[in-house]
């Protein structure tokens, strides 16, 4: 099928150059005074488009679809048959035009399964009678013992038949955090062995389990997806019969069929033919040029229409995979410490965990020591020697065995539990060092790109994940979203766009192979393909390629405004069309005339849809902030970032910190803040802020109005941190300090936040 596309596509192609060279020839011909023969050559030229007109016009009178092809047809046989060819050749060359801007502004890039079926696995192991054997999984039934090594993919649904295994299960929950699984716990294929090798008991074939569905999910998906139907087939069926009525009066009235000829020229639907292409390929370019690949006119059209979208969370609402979310210290230990020793002990550790540990402290330039006699426990943690010390690393069973946790592992447990984070535990010779918060977390950009989908006209907005409610319901109440549906498998999320495309055209928006499936089902499927699985790339109709979340909302502008400007170019090409039928009916326009009038109209219409290329707001927009500028922006938000962390902890220390304890961290606050932050803020606003010119001024006012409050916060802590002894550090006093460092810290997270959604707005202009 794919071949006979492509085979296609190059006879269109191959038909508006042999209409070219035609015109060409016999206008050369007629020059050089041989009229006779340039007539024959024109008829050459306009034959083969006619024979393949017809064609195509039967194609879609067989399948339901009465175009405007069929105007274009009556008008260059009536040419050629009238004698008239210079008008014949004409209306081909533009027919045939109009046909290959329609092939390239439709063509769509092939939805194969290679990545999902290149992905399954073909060969399982099975232990029987105490021997190992490869087998096909196509031979694997119920009840039989698998052993899944190190890497591998479960090739069938079962249960767990050793004491754990390790499981990262992303391509079928969208969870990028690995599982345990113990014995008799269920697992499902297509999940991703992350441990040690393991036995498993199958409980399905490979064809009824889990993974094989999503492939039968998405296969049924995309061929129930109906074909697009152009535009101009919307208007077929009424222009058709005033045309030729038209036609008709005008020979029957005048008794000169050539005057019905020249109506049937003028009326050559080359604005129906060519607007919506040409405007589609425009939109289609300038999403291109934000990193949005839309592929074709269909999905674009549809993309306009749509008035709810549906989100998975991990990966597409939030970053994906294991970040450092914050550093717990025990009392009387440095944050640091706590990290340098654990990333030092992980870099012997291939888990997805021990990447995101090593990778923070990296980025924060700790030294790292080479970790020496390690050991580790699947699914808990690990130890071994780092610097001539030992260090554990894990759950808290793991690390400080049956015991009942201290006062400050309680607290961690609580922040991580309150978070949805995963609490990383780490000692040092037996005694408690402190634990990283390990999770998922936001995307900067996720709030700003929910208000500007909201702003763009989008009615309502869902979150469907595989992860669990409580940290659904979590991110669902940061983003005000209008549903959050959780611990949803892919045939569950089908089922979610499916209930929402009874109401309005859907949406769905996501990252992970268990997408697929929904992305597939939707009336528009978007895939973020920066990072995303291949897969759910080759079931969307449009793929962000840069990784930003806003590129959605901009997408669905680009696509109304795309749609608008076609509209517009076929209403007023179609209105200036009517005005040279009624002239030509009237007799004041020839064949000829009439036909190089619609060409005239056809570069007016192309000219008017060219305008969806340019964004719109490009015209008249004042002063913005350079796309480096706003990166060495973010760059410094992130640096600020490391004063932040340490301002919570220390305001987290100050909680069981003695007096002398207490005055020195206080001291070490008022410093971070005096040198980092208040720097920081009133650059902003002498430097950055007169700049921003494209802005709300109102809006500009009140984060001046946050820029004056950190600098009142920062006084009262200088005030308190001035002079201040042991002696006068009560526990009132630490405590308004606490409390004052707090409210800096939290205040200029935010405004960094809200700072950026400024600077992002005005880049993009």
């Amino acid at each position: 099928m794919q071949q006979s596309l492509s085979a296609e596509r190059i006879f269109n192609r191959a038909l508006i150059v042999w209409a070219l060279l035609a015109l060409a020839l016999g206008l050369g011909m007629l020059v050089s005074g041989q009229a006779s023969t340039a007539r024959w050559v024109w008829t050459a030229g306009a034959a083969p488009v006619a024979a393949a007109l017809f064609v195509t016009m039967m194609r879609g009178f067989l399948s339901g679809r009465v175009g405007v092809d069929a105007v274009a047809l009556v008008s260059m046989s009536a040419a050629l048959v009238l004698g008239e060819a210079l008008a014949g050749i004409v209306v081909a060359i533009m027919y045939a035009g109009g046909t290959a801007l329609e092939d390239y502004a439709v063509a769509r890039a092939e939805r194969d399964l290679t990545a999902l079926i290149d992905r399954a696995p073909r060969i399982a192991h099975r232990l029987r009678a105490g021997a190992l054997e490869d087998i096909a999984v196509e031979t694997i039934a119920p009840g039989d013992c698998l052993v899944v090594r190190a890497g591998e993919i479960l090739p069938a649904d079962g249960s767990v038949d050793d004491e754990a295994a390790m499981l990262d299960e992303a391509a079928i929950t969208g969870e990028p955090m690995p599982v345990t699984r113990r014995r008799g716990e269920p697992v499902r294929s297509g999940a991703l062995n992350a441990g040690e090798t393991f036995q498993m008991r199958a409980s399905a074939s490979a064809g009824e389990s889990t993974y094989a569905g999503i492939l039968r999910l998405v296969t049924a998906a995309q061929t129930a997806r109906a074909p697009f139907i152009r535009m101009a087939d919307r208007y077929a069926l009424a222009l058709l019969p005033v045309t030729l009525l038209l036609a008709g009066g005008a020979w029957f009235a005048s008794g000169d069929p050539v005057r019905g000829l020249a109506v049937l020229v003028a009326a050559t639907p080359c604005p129906l033919i060519l607007a919506a292409p040409v405007a589609f390929i425009a939109g289609v370019s300038q999403a291109a040029r934000l990193g949005i690949l839309i592929k074709g006119g269909g999905p674009l059209e549809a993309l306009a229409r749509t008035r709810t979208v549906v989100f998975d969370k991990t990966g597409t609402l939030t970053i994906g995979g294991a970040r450092l979310i914050a550093i717990e210290a025990a009392p009387g230990a440095v944050a640091d410490d706590v990290l340098q020793l654990a990333a030092s002990l992980e870099q012997a550790s291939h888990h997805v965990v021990a990447g995101a540990i090593v990778a923070a402290a990296r980025s924060r330039a700790l030294a790292l020591a080479m970790p020496e006699n390690v050991r580790e426990t699947m699914g808990a943690g690990l130890e071994g020697m780092v610097a001539g010390r030992l260090v554990r690393i894990g759950s808290h069973a793991l690390v400080f065995g049956a015991q009942r946790p201290d006062a400050w592992a309680v607290r961690v447990l609580r922040r991580a539990s309150w978070r949805s984070a995963l609490a990383v535990f780490v000692s040092v010779d037996g005694q408690g060092l402190g634990a990283l918060l390990m999770g998922d977390e936001l995307r900067r950009e996720t709030p700003r790109a929910v208000q500007m989908l909201r702003a763009s006209g989008i009615a309502r907005i869902l979150m469907v994940t595989g992860d669990r409610a409580d940290a659904a319901e979590t991110i669902g109440a940061a983003l005000d979203l209008d549903a959050v549906l959780a611990d949803r498998v892919p045939s569950d999320k089908v089922d979610a766009v499916a209930a929402e495309q009874k109401l309005a055209p859907v949406l769905m928006v996501g990252d992970g192979i268990n997408d697929a499936p929904a992305l597939a089902a939707a009336h528009v499927g978007m895939a973020m393909g920066a990072r995303g699985a291949s897969a759910s790339s080759q079931a969307a109709d449009v793929v962000i390629l840069v990784d930003r979340l806003d590129r959605v909302a901009d997408a669905l502008v680009i696509a109304k405004r795309t749609r608008a400007i076609a509209m517009q170019s076929i209403g007023v090409g179609m209105g200036l069309s009517g005005i040279a039928m009624i002239a030509a009916a009237l007799g004041y326009l020839t064949p000829v005339a009439g036909a190089l009038t619609q060409e005239a109209i056809d570069v007016a219409v192309i000219l008017n849809a060219l305008r969806a290329l340019v964004p719109a707001h490009a015209f008249g927009s004042g002063p913005t902030v350079s796309s480096e500028t706003v990166a060495q922006l973010r760059a410094e938000h992130e640096r600020l970032d490391l004063s932040l962390n340490r301002l919570r902890a220390i305001a987290d220390a100050l909680d069981d910190a003695p007096p002398e304890g207490a005055v020195t961290l206080i001291g070490e606050a008022d410093g971070l803040v005096q040198t980092q932050i208040v720097r920081h803020e009133r650059a902003d606003e002498s430097e950055i802020y007169p700049r921003l010119a494209f802005a709300d001024r109102a809006g500009l006012g009140a984060m001046s109005r946050a820029h004056r409050e950190i600098l009142h916060l920062a006084r009262l802590l200088e005030r308190l941190a001035t002079d201040l002894s042991p002696a006068d550090a009560d526990r009132y006093l630490i405590r308004d300090g606490q409390r004052v460092i707090e409210a800096i810290e939290s205040l200029v997270r935010m405004h960094n936040a809200q700072e950026e959604d400024i600077y992002e707005h005005g880049s993009a202009r």
